[in-house]
C-alpha cells in the first residue's frame, strides 16, 4: 500500500512515529492490529447486544460485564484508528490538543477499567460469602451507582494530567516513538520543570492501580477463606468456578501491564520496539479476549449468544 509522505507544517504538532525500527513491517503489523480491533468490536458489541435484548440477563453481574465491554471498546478505539493511519498512510502528525485528549482518554478508560474489575471482585465476594443477601446488597441500581462513582474517581484523578501539561513549554522536537500519546512520553517533550507532572503521575498510578489491586486481593482473600470453610469438594469447585472468568481477565491485564512496566523500567538492553509492542498489546489483547473468556465461562451468556448466532 502506498504511503503518503505527510509532514505537518504546524510547529505545535506532535509526531507519532509508530514502531521505530520496524517501519518495513508496519503493513504486516497493521494486519494484526486490524484483526485484534475487529475481533474486539465484534465480541464486545455482541455482549452488549445480547445482554441488552435478554431480560433474563438484566442482572448485576451482566451489567458489570456491559461496563467492561464499553471500556474495552473505548480502549481499542482510542488507539487503533490513529495507529492504522500511521501504518497505512504515514499520517504521523497529531495536534497538541489531540495528543493531550488521547492521553486523557486512555488513562481515564484505564482507571475506569480498573474500577470495574474491583466491582466485579466485590460482586463475586458477595455472591460466595453472602449468597442469601446477594439480591438485596447488589441491585442493578447500586451497580450503576458504583459505576458512576468509578467514572467520577477516574475523571478527578486523570484530569490534572493534561491540565498540568498545558502549562508546560514544549521543545521544538516533538517526536513520540509510539503509536499513541502516553503521559510520560508527552512529559519528556517538555523543556520546563516536569517534577510536579512526574510526581503526580506516579501518585495517581499508586492510588488508582495500587488501591484497586489491594481491594481485589482482599476480596479474593475473603472468598478463599469462605471456600475453605465449606466441607464439600463439589461446593468448593462450584464456588471457585464462578470466579474463573474474572481471575482470567485480571491475570491477562496484570501480566501484560507487569511485563510492559518491567521492560520499560529495567529492560535497558531490550530493543525499543519491544517496549512499544508490549505497551500496545496491553491495550489491544484484553479487549479482544475479555468477551471470549466471559462467553466461554458464563454458560447462561453462552447459551443466549448461541440462540442469536444459530438464527438464519
Amino acid at each position: 500500500m502506498a504511503a503518503f509522505n505527510f509532514t505537518p507544517s504546524d510547529p505545535s504538532t506532535f509526531m507519532l512515529m509508530g514502531i521505530p525500527g520496524l517501519e518495513a513491517t508496519h503493513i504486516w503489523i497493521s494486519i494484526c492490529f486490524s484483526m485484534f480491533y475487529i475481533i474486539s468490536l465484534l465480541g464486545n458489541f455482541t455482549v452488549l447486544f445480547v445482554i441488552g435484548k435478554e431480560q433474563t440477563l438484566h442482572k448485576p453481574m451482566y451489567l458489570l460485564l456491559c461496563m467492561l465491554a464499553l471500556t474495552d471498546i473505548c480502549t481499542s478505539t482510542s488507539i487503533v484508528p490513529k495507529a492504522l493511519c500511521i501504518f497505512w498512510f504515514n499520517l504521523k502528525g497529531i495536534t497538541e490538543g489531540g495528543c493531550l485528549t488521547q492521553m486523557f482518554l486512555l488513562h481515564l478508560i484505564s482507571a475506569m477499567h480498573s474500577a470495574v474489575l474491583v466491582t466485579m471482585a466485590f460482586d463475586r465476594y458477595v455472591a460466595i460469602c453472602n449468597p442469601l443477601r446477594y439480591a438485596t446488597i447488589l441491585t442493578n441500581a447500586r451497580i450503576a451507582k458504583l459505576g458512576l462513582v468509578g467514572l467520577i474517581r477516574a475523571v478527578l484523578c486523570i484530569l490534572p494530567l493534561p491540565l498540568l501539561l498545558t502549562r508546560q513549554p514544549f521543545c521544538a522536537k516533538r517526536i513520540i516513538p509510539n503509536t499513541y500519546c502516553d503521559h510520560m512520553a508527552v512529559v519528556k517533550m517538555s523543556c520546563g520543570d516536569t517534577t510536579i507532572n512526574r510526581t503526580y503521575g506516579l501518585v495517581v498510578a499508586f492510588v488508582v492501580v495500587g488501591l484497586d489491586l489491594m481491594l481485589v486481593a482482599l476480596s479474593y482473600g475473603l472468598i478463599i477463606r469462605a471456600v475453605l470453610r465449606i466441607s464439600s469438594k463439589k461446593a468448593h469447585q462450584k464456588a471457585l468456578n464462578t470466579c474463573t472468568a474474572h481471575i482470567c481477565v485480571m491475570m491477562i491485564s496484570c501480566t501484560l501491564s507487569l511485563f510492559s512496566t518491567l521492560t520499560h523500567r529495567f529492560g535497558q538492553g531490550i530493543a525499543p520496539h519491544v517496549h512499544i509492542i508490549l505497551a500496545n498489546l496491553y491495550f489491544l489483547v484484553p479487549p479482544m479476549l475479555n468477551p471470549i473468556i466471559y462467553g466461554v465461562k458464563s454458560k447462561e451468556l453462552c447459551d443466549k449468544v448461541g440462540k442469536y448466532t444459530r438464527r438464519r
